[in-house]
């Protein structure tokens, strides 16, 4: 039996950097605590979610990932308390600046996914900062089995997960930072939740999601053109069972962890007898890729 406990971790991001790694260290420890082998953070959990407005100093936050202030804080404990950890950074490379996810496998770095489908919304302002990725959907085999990662607004998008799944993963990973809709005047949660949990039991794989909680509000200036917005994260990180079932979840204004156990090669055994790969007809599925 090959077998994991995968954890989400749902935090309030302050306004100091070092503060918020410090909590990600104490919330990744506890999560190891309560015998976590992959740990999942929320989506650029470094700092409060700056892509609420547009601000051209805040291109300076991208990072290559050697110098990322969370990662190097993270490799040691991955090391030393033999963990997965997912990392969600801003990073730079050359000319270019993505929303990217870096794996560390027991102290040790094997690659990042970049964001490939990138917001555009009031509050959501991403693709000022962001270059779509261009990884691909990409899986990683790790010390505790094969995950695939998407990042916050790809868990919308069913292809994402399908195509994780078809590369291998053997769960989804999904780093989150979203909350209201001021705009649309819409409580999108369980919405969020439904998609996800959909992803699990097309793919029968388990889905983890992790979120932030809090709300964050900008300060018009010069800097920012004198743009304001509030934004209320609304937490619900929560775990799946291969079959879609929420079994683990947070509340909307909790801090926290949260676990769930798996049989890796009972749920490759359940995908077998289920036969959704092998009865799927490639060649009658050309509409998914038209414009």
């Amino acid at each position: 039996m090959r077998s994991v406990k995968i954890a989400a971790v749902q935090m309030k991001c302050a306004n100091d950097r070092e503060e918020n790694i410090e909590n990600a260290i104490r919330l990744v420890k506890s999560a190891a605590e309560k015998g976590a082998n992959v740990v999942l953070l929320p989506e650029l959990f470094e700092r409060p979610y700056f892509c609420q407005e547009r601000n051209y100093d805040y291109y300076s936050y991208a990072e290559e990932p050697r110098a990322n202030a969370a990662i190097r804080a993270l490799m040691p404990v991955s090391k030393d308390m033999k963990l997965v950890i997912p990392v969600s950074f801003y990073e730079k490379c050359g000319n270019l600046l993505f929303n990217s996810v870096e794996i560390i496998d027991c102290g040790k770095l094997k690659g990042i996914y970049r964001k490939t489908h990138i917001p555009d919304d009031h509050y959501y302002q991403e693709k000022f900062y962001f270059t779509p990725g261009d990884t691909g959907f990409k899986t990683f085999k790790t010390t505790y089995g094969t995950i695939g990662v998407g990042i916050c607004w790809d868990q919308w998008f069913p292809e994402t997960a399908r195509a994780l799944a078809l590369n291998g993963a053997e769960m989804l990973l999904f780093p989150t930072a979203i909350g209201t809709e001021p705009i649309l005047g819409t409580d999108s949660m369980g919405h969020w939740q439904r998609v996800m949990c959909g992803h699990a039991a097309a793919n029968l794989m388990p889905v983890a999601a992790a979120n932030r909680i809090g709300t964050e509000s900008v300060i018009p200036s010069e800097a920012n053109g004198g743009q304001s917005s509030s934004l209320t994260f609304y937490g619900s990180s929560f775990i799946t069972d291969a079959t879609g079932e929420i079994s683990e979840s947070l509340g909307r204004e909790e801090e926290g962890i949260i676990c769930s156990a798996f049989d890796l090669d009972e749920l490759q055994k359940n995908r077998y007898e289920w036969g959704l790969f092998r009865d799927r007809r490639p060649l009658m599925y050309k509409d998914l890729v038209k414009k």
